[in-house]
């Protein structure tokens, strides 16, 4: 077996040129075959020396590829994981895994069934913020957790044209898109919650999906709130951690995604820092005196998920992100679908 994983990119949008690209091309273990534009040639600027299709046909049919990476909109995914993973193709898959739990456990048993690696990219899990939170609370400083509040906030008036994420149905909106991620998280630190309680709104005039949420999913003896809102001039902290003995405050986010649009390569040992200014307070209560520190971001790193494909498909490694867990996300979004229209709880 070649020890370069030969890799087709099925569409060459924001998520191609700003996520699986930058990854795939600096990472050794991957070779990029093909990328499918239907139109366009854009790729050619990272990919030089790659093959441009114009049908996902062609890549379904070229038996030197082995990975296929479905990262087109997210109403295509089921039919596109599905015909890759029947042709004897490993995939990954851009987030939401498709738009129907039924649906994802139909493609999770086919990959099974033919001995094929899917996963899904869930890329925030190496968010250099989320690495800290996981840090914060598994330091234990805060003592019994009460609250964990999660934002995902963005400040735009306008309605983007020519884009798929502002047309369509209940799927189109931010819960599929960016509660993907932050769902995702939730399940990483948490688990399954018990109940989930979730309202979804249009904010900006004009707008027909869903720009706002707001979702409760509540634990054994505590809550986690998300909250997403297109319309946050001055946004609050990302994250919120409330302890019996304390909190701990991280504002901004992540620098990885705006250093990848303004076109750098993930590389170097500086990628993913944050300058001290950036850093996160901890606030916490000890033998009856209060103790502050500045606690620093662990640097994030999107290229770990590719790492950890490479190792997966060559040296037997375990996946980091299993599409059963992508499948409970899911399902958590269905439940907060079902929550906000039928205007109740869903227990789960």
């Amino acid at each position: 077996m070649n020890s370069v994983i030969n890799t087709a990119i099925a569409s060459f949008g924001m998520s191609g040129l700003v996520f699986h690209g930058p990854s795939l091309k600096v990472n050794q273990g991957f070779r990029v075959l093909s990328i499918l534009e239907r139109t366009k040639n854009l790729s050619l600027q990272m990919f030089p020396d790659t093959k441009i299709v114009r049908s996902f046909d062609d890549i379904l049919a070229d038996k030197n590829i082995e990975l296929v990476v479905v990262n087109t909109p997210d109403k295509y995914h089921y039919e596109m994981c599905k015909q890759a993973l029947l042709n004897g193709k490993h995939v990954v898959v851009e987030k939401p895994i498709t738009l129907d739990s039924r649906k994802a456990k139909e493609l999770i048993s086919l990959s099974k069934q033919n001995g094929l690696v899917f996963t899904v990219y869930q890329n925030r899990r190496w968010d250099g913020d989320f690495l800290t939170v996981q840090k914060i609370l598994n330091n234990k400083k805060l003592g019994r957790l009460i609250e964990f509040e999660s934002h995902y906030d963005r400040y735009r008036t306008m309605i983007t044209p020519d884009t798929w994420k502002e047309v369509g149905d209940d799927y189109a909106g931010v819960l599929y898109n960016l509660g993907s991620h932050m769902v995702d998280q939730v399940y990483v630190l948490f688990g399954k919650p018990k109940a989930v309680t979730a309202h979804l709104r249009i904010v900006r005039k004009g707008g027909v999906v869903t720009d706002y949420y707001d979702i409760r999913m509540e634990y054994e003896g505590f809550t986690a709130l998300l909250k997403c809102s297109y319309l946050v001039k001055n946004p609050g902290p990302r994250y919120s951690i409330y302890g019996e003995y304390g909190t701990f405050h991280k504002w901004g986010i992540d620098p990885q995604e705006e250093l990848l649009k303004n076109g750098n390569l993930p590389q170097g040992d500086n990628w993913g820092k944050e300058t001290k200014a950036e850093w996160g307070t901890l606030l916490y209560e000890k033998d009856g005196q209060d103790h502050i520190e500045k606690i620093e971001t662990i640097p994030g790193n999107y290229n770990i998920f590719y790492n950890n494909v490479f190792d997966v498909l060559r040296n037997g490694a375990e996946l980091l992100v299993k599409p059963e867990e992508a499948l409970e996300v899911l399902k958590i979004l269905e439940a907060c679908l079902k929550s906000n229209n039928e205007k109740r709880t869903v227990n789960l």
